[in-house]
């Protein structure tokens, strides 16, 4: 039935995903990708694609979801780009003198 290990454990994972929807309720879409795209794919049976496309596009959900409640945080404030920067700034080199103190600590 299978010609390698690989199409066997390709089956299984198939078949665990399918039982994960149906345990989930989850819903299926459609992607589409390139031929070219889906022969590299294809050179990676040990990755499940499917969920790597589900964490991909969580991933983005969650950063939209921030940057939309960071807007609405925001929306009010009177600071400007400038001075966003300079704070950015000033951030940086407390965490970055943080570091450096942390890591001479270590290496004493």
């Amino acid at each position: 039935m299978f010609k390698s290990g690989s199409e066997k454990f390709i089956y299984v994972m198939h078949i665990l995903h399918v039982l994960n929807i149906l345990e989930r309720k989850m819903v299926s879409i459609t992607l589409a990708v390139s031929k070219e795209l889906k022969e590299e794919m294809d050179k990676h049976p040990e990755f499940n694609w499917s969920e790597v496309a589900r964490q991909a596009i969580k991933e983005r959900l969650e950063s939209t979801l921030l940057l939309e409640k960071m807007d609405e945080i925001l929306k009010n404030s009177k600071l400007t780009e400038k001075d966003a920067i300079m704070l950015g700034r000033k951030i940086n080199k407390g965490l970055m003198k943080r570091y450096k103190e942390a890591h001479k600590w270590k290496s004493s």
